[in-house]
């Protein structure tokens, strides 16, 4: 009886056979498929381990070969370029009649200002045909020294000069002199540059000072057709071998510069400069040159790769051409930091796997029920409470399963009450849209509004250095930027990188979104110092600030299919150029001429320059936001700010005079502001250089 009325009572609902259907689905279904895929994933990691580490290690090496290789290469043709922009500097004064070659006091101030602007050049030096010798010379990143060999000089002794190099400048210390057999009528570089059309590069060995290889542009001084000497731009390879040093060539691996002959150029050296000669690691340069044998002609053309051993351990070597004939960079990186760790990574991940499946066997019953068919119907009452901030298109799927025909029903509902406005993607900004009645299509109104960038100071190179680290860094920064700027009323318009773009005014108006808006700013900074975020190397992070008011567009900018609501337009351009100038003045928040009219009486700012801004010719006046009136002291605060827009008014009168003092005055009050110390080099400057009818105090940023 029971066995006949059972079916009878069940059939409305459903059929024995899609009960049975039910159970498999949720039980036995989603068992197999775990079990399945740990399985599976288990015999293609043990069927393959060794390809993908042998994939993998050649890969991670060849990274960091191009990596070190463009490194080196743009290292190379800097040292290059600048040294023919030292040639060609000194030759043009040489040329036009600027400075002539027996006048010392001129001489030398040219020379040792080449020196001090130019990172790699390690000497300048000039030869007479008479025997004559002048050259500066670097003493590693401190000293300078000036020498000459004069025909008028008793034979065998060189007058020696030495400079400390101070911030900004260079200050004398001794004179000396001491014997010497250098003649410089007797070098190849003088000798060939005495014969030559134009400037070549030489191989330099001899040096007054003693052996020291280097490498040299030298080149002919015709002043009025009449040959007067040769100009030589030195490089000691020692500068080579301090850059090589900086790059990590895995953590035991090693790069040499190697020359047509294959002589040893540079290898790594943190220490060597003209004072300490490179004293490097060269154990692995025997596989370096058997590379160079076994590539021939053609490692000298192109990039050439090779797996080679020594003494048993298997490495791999690069040879690439440099910018610099007969140069050849090779990097040698043992194999085994790259496949060792892999290995055992993936040893390990193969017994994981394997007890990973049997723990599934046991489990995965009791995962399907208690895991998968409650959550499903909690997720049901979650999704019916955002049903109003929810973007999504979805019908109607029914399934004989309860729970996930309640859960289609429950997001069909919500997509009804939001299809509208799925183009919005912030919550926060769609419910202040639908309150207004904001329609979801292209459109917008202009405003006067108050739009403000902040980005994070030096974060190329902080994320280059931390690599995936730096993700709980930029959202630990972002977090506290973004509470701020909601606290202070502010719209968050989007996230560029590090960047943090929002504007103030809309879409509630704000009579005051000046002000609002350079309140976040100063609180932004505050908020980031107290909370103690810090760079990887422990110094607190930096930002920069910019901050433009004026009329802009905004609303719904973008298509049919995907709206952003945000502003547009020339004050929004500058606002982002702002933040950019922090970086050339050393400031944190720079505002607009429109900002600083909207919150004078609120703030304290200063006028820091008159710029042209990358992208425009025109001038525009620059601020630096100080703080607010209330915090400053009006007794102390402010008297520093009336120095330096005193002295920039006499800046732009052409009072340069003036101008230096008042200057100097701010630096006394605070010596490390980077603004005044500009002003002071550009006024020191235009006062010794002088300036003509057409000048303009407006300063052209050559950068974004």
């Amino acid at each position: 009886m029971n066995a006949v009325e059972r079916p009878s009572a069940l059939e409305p609902l459903r059929s024995p056979s899609s009960a049975r259907t039910l159970t498999i689905s949720i039980r036995l279904a989603v068992s197999a498929l775990v079990l399945t895929a740990i399985l599976l994933t288990a015999a293609a990691s043990s069927l393959l381990w060794w390809r993908t580490a042998e994939s993998i290690s050649r890969q991670l090496a060849s990274t960091i070969n191009e990596q070190i290789v463009a490194a080196v290469r743009k290292e190379v043709s800097a040292i290059i370029g600048e040294a023919r922009a030292a040639h060609t500097a000194v030759r043009t004064l040489f040329l036009q009649n600027v400075l002539d070659t027996r006048e010392a006091d001129k001489r030398e101030f040219v020379f040792l200002s080449q020196l001090q602007s130019q990172a790699t050049i390690s000497w300048v030096a000039f030869g007479w045909p008479d025997g004559s010798f002048f050259a500066a010379h670097k003493l590693g990143d401190g000293r300078l020294e000036m020498m000459e060999i004069s025909k008028t000089d008793r034979v065998g002794q060189r007058r020696i000069d030495e400079y400390q190099v101070i911030p900004g400048d260079i200050e004398f210390e001794t004179r000396r002199f001491e014997p010497t057999d250098f003649s410089v009528t007797k070098q190849d570089w003088f000798k060939s540059g005495m014969e030559a059309k134009g400037p070549q590069w030489f191989g330099v060995v001899d040096h007054p000072i003693g052996p020291r290889p280097s490498i040299a542009f030298a080149g002919p001084i015709d002043v009025y057709q009449e040959r007067q000497g040769v100009l030589a731009i030195i490089i000691e390879y020692t500068r080579l071998s301090r850059f090589l040093a900086q790059l990590e060539v895995g953590r035991t691996g090693t790069a040499f510069i190697l020359g047509a002959s294959d002589e040893l150029i540079a290898a790594p050296d943190k220490d060597a400069d003209e004072l300490h000669p490179a004293h490097s690691r060269i154990d692995l340069l025997p596989l370096a040159r058997m590379a160079l044998t076994l590539a021939g002609d053609d490692g000298r053309k192109e990039a050439w790769r090779r797996r080679l051993t020594l003494d048993g351990a298997a490495y791999e070597v690069a040879l690439t051409p440099l910018p610099f004939t007969g140069w050849s960079l090779a990097t040698v990186i043992p194999e085994a930091e790259f496949l060792g760790p892999v290995e055992t990574t993936l040893r390990r991940l193969i017994i994981g796997l394997a007890v990973g499946a049997l723990l599934a066997a046991l489990f995965s019953a009791m995962l399907a029920r208690s895991v998968i068919a409650a959550p499903l119907a909690r997720v049901v009452g979650e999704i019916r409470h955002v049903e109003s901030f929810a973007l999504d298109q979805v019908r109607r799927h029914p399934s004989r399963l309860a729970e996930i025909s309640s859960l289609s029903g429950a997001i069909a509902e919500m997509a009804q009450g939001l299809s509208a406005f799925r183009k919005f993607i912030p919550a926060d900004l769609v419910r202040s849209l639908l309150r207004q009645g904001v329609e979801a299509k292209p459109g917008g109104s202009i405003q006067e509004l108050t739009v403000m960038f902040i980005d994070v100071a030096g974060f190329t190179g902080l994320s280059e250095r931390m690599g995936d680290r730096v993700v709980p860094l930029l959202s630990r920064y972002l977090d506290v930027a973004s509470e701020v700027i909601v606290a202070h009323r502010g719209t968050i318009d989007k996230f560029i990188g590090d960047a943090v773009m929002a504007f103030w005014g809309a879409p509630t108006a704000q009579a005051e979104h000046a002000m609002l808006c350079c309140r976040a700013a100063l609180a932004c900074r505050e908020a980031i110092e107290a909370a103690g975020v810090r760079d990887d190397q422990g110094n607190p992070l930096q930002i920069r600030i910019g901050i433009n008011s004026g009329r802009m567009l905004v609303g719904n900018v973008g298509s049919e299919l995907r709206l952003n609501y945000t502003v547009i337009g020339d004050a929004v351009n500058v606002a982002s150029r702002l933040e950019g100038a922090n970086k050339h003045y050393e400031t944190q928040i720079l505002i607009g001429a429109e900002t600083k009219r909207l919150v004078e009486r609120g703030m304290i700012t200063r006028e820091i320059d008159r710029i042209a801004v990358y992208g425009k010719t025109e001038g525009l006046a620059v601020y630096e936001l100080i703080d607010s009136a209330q915090q400053t002291d009006r007794d102390t605060g402010s008297a520093w700010i009336a120095d330096y827009e005193e002295g920039l008014q006499k800046y732009r009168m052409r009072d340069f005079r003036g101008a230096i003092c008042c200057f100097e005055v701010v630096l006394r009050q605070r010596p490390h502001d980077r603004p005044s110390e500009l002003m002071l080099d550009r006024c020191r400057l235009l006062e010794k250089s002088g300036v003509d009818d057409g000048w303009s105090p407006i300063v052209a940023l050559q950068s974004k």
